[in-house]
């Protein structure tokens, strides 16, 4: 017998089985990746984003259990793919919230859909039809034309349209016909309904958590703080708090009320408000008068108190002490010892360990702005993947003014900080100033290439190497060395006075002096600069200033 309705319960299920489907297919999501070098990482940021809900807690109506499950989805959100998935989840509760009952019927469910379809369109910039947001929304308005008489029927027609439309991609997305795929976000969002339906129909399905994510957390050794040791740097708390009408005016409650009370007990302090959540951090000695005072307003979702003395021990860190309160601060993204560090030295406040194939979390964000504590903060994303999560932890975190700055490249990011300015008054006016010292700036890099493809007049075979800028392929070539020659012939080095030579983790001494004294050779009135960057996946970047 179909089912006519779903419950808080049973979505929560759902969603945990749509994350443990999409986990047994997340290599194959990552390798339909469009430019053929090995970064596909859409499967992975779709599930890490989607876990981040799978374990939500269940309240007593549908629409406040869709809202924990959003919630979560928000924060952990990672990736174009998972930003939109996160706001399609958004869009989802917000329509349950708005008739607020323990149970939703097929209509309510089809209506739910068009709004989070409407939600995940508004949280892009210019939308590309051929991606995940054509496939959520072609399926979700047929299975809405179609007036299901069950909640079943309507996942069935979802995913009836859902592979059809995924099947389109290519035609409305060129570079998907060029690479001869679909669309690894739209078939991500099938796994994830596929994963909802097995659940919705009773086929037993356990959620475990996703190794990558089970892996990033640090292993503390309890034996670092014995029976003699003293607490000497208090506890790391971190509570999500609901608001309660009982007990509060959710839509005008002011967050300074905690945070101000927060500072008297405790440091590094964080408190924003998303919905009627409240996200609370504090570094303190008496993490009781925290979750007493927290209980005025309402009532707790999670709560994490961790020794920070026994983290201090274990990890063998200096003390941590809590940065003054700065004016302005700027936060960027990279991955390779070096980069971070070169980064570090242009006056990056933090540096984010990310970048391509491992993008950082919404949550990953709000970290970084925690830390460096700044009434104004800048962000680099430096990859096209990762402005959209930024850009989301900042309209979700409310302790500082955000300014992202859409920077697609480490090219971009390293201009952006050469030529910071920290003097003016006006924040926009140095976020502007920012952007536009990113103009003509050129990123290049050497890969290998992941699969057999032909491209911009180009033969390429799994295994070779490609030199690239941008979404062109420059050259190609079994040869290494060779391959980056190529790639200098190919770039505009008369309009730039500088090239910044990048080398990876696997780089060889005698390649890149070699490289550089081509470039030096080729190009005697550019300036040249080594970096021991020790990236991963590029094994050379060239960027030209």
């Amino acid at each position: 017998m179909n089912r006519q309705t779903i419950d808080s319960r049973l979505y929560r299920q759902m969603v945990a089985s749509g994350a443990e489907n999409l986990k047994r297919y997340a290599q194959e999501i990552n390798d339909l990746n469009v430019f053929p070098i090995p970064d596909g990482d859409t499967g992975d940021n779709m599930l890490l984003t989607v876990s981040g809900g799978a374990n939500a807690d269940v309240s007593e109506t549908l629409g406040r259990t869709a809202r924990n499950v959003a919630d979560g989805m928000l924060l952990s959100a990672r990736g174009n793919s998972g930003v939109i998935l996160s706001q399609f989840f958004d869009g989802i509760a917000d329509s349950l919230l708005s008739n607020d009952r323990k149970e939703a019927d097929a209509e309510e469910i089809a209506d739910a859909m068009l709004t989070g379809v409407s939600h995940a369109y508004n949280a892009v910039l210019t939308p590309t039809e051929g991606t995940i947001l054509t496939v959520a929304r072609e399926a979700s308005e047929y299975a809405h034309d179609k007036n299901s008489d069950s909640v079943e029927d309507f996942f069935l027609d979802f995913l009836y349209e859902a592979n059809n439309s995924l099947t389109r991609t290519p035609d409305l997305l060129p570079t998907l016909k060029k690479a001869g795929v679909v669309d690894s976000g739209g078939a991500g969002l099938i796994k994830i309904v596929e994963g909802m339906l097995q659940a919705l129909t009773g086929k037993e399905v356990e959620y475990a958590e996703p190794s990558s994510a089970k892996e990033s957390k640090n292993q503390i050794d309890l034996n670092k703080f014995t029976e003699d040791s003293v607490l000497e740097f208090g506890y790391c708390t971190e509570v999500l708090v609901r608001l309660q009408n009982a007990k509060t005016d959710i839509a005008n409650f002011d967050t300074t009320v905690v945070t101000d009370f927060l500072k008297t007990v405790g440091d590094s302090v964080v408190c924003f408000k998303n919905g009627s959540i409240l996200k609370i951090h504090v570094h303190t000695m008496t993490p009781d008068k925290v979750l007493a005072f927290c209980r005025q307003y309402g009532e707790f979702l999670t709560v994490k108190i961790e020794n920070m003395t026994l983290q201090h021990n274990s990890l063998d860190d200096s003390k941590e002490e809590q940065k003054e309160r700065k004016k302005y601060a700027v936060v960027t993204v990279a991955s390779g010892d070096g980069i971070r560090e070169m980064f570090s030295e242009l006056g990056a406040d933090c540096v984010i360990n990310g970048g391509q194939s491992m993008n950082p979390s919404a949550a990953d964000f709000i970290d970084a702005f925690n830390e460096v504590n700044a009434d104004t903060i800048f962000v680099l994303p430096n990859n096209g993947n990762i402005i959209l999560t930024a850009k989301q932890a900042a309209d979700l975190y409310k302790g500082s003014k955000v300014f992202v700055i859409p920077s697609k490249t480490l090219g971009e990011g390293h201009a952006a900080l050469t030529m910071l300015d920290l003097n003016p008054e006006d924040p926009k006016a140095i976020a502007d100033e920012m952007t536009d010292s990113m103009e003509g700036v050129v990123t290049a890099a050497v890969s290998t290439c992941s699969r057999d493809t032909s491209t911009d007049g180009f033969e390429l075979y799994s295994g070779e190497f490609i030199g690239f800028s941008g979404d062109t392929i420059l050259s190609a070539d079994n040869d290494r060395v060779d391959t980056a020659k190529r790639l200098v012939d190919g770039m505009d080095f008369d309009s730039h006075e500088i090239c910044i030579l990048i080398s990876g983790k696997d780089a060889d001494e005698k390649e890149t002096e070699e490289i550089r004294k081509y470039i030096g050779e080729r190009h005697p009135m550019c300036e040249v600069y080594d970096v021991d960057g020790g990236q991963s996946i590029y094994h050379y970047v060239l960027i030209l200033e």
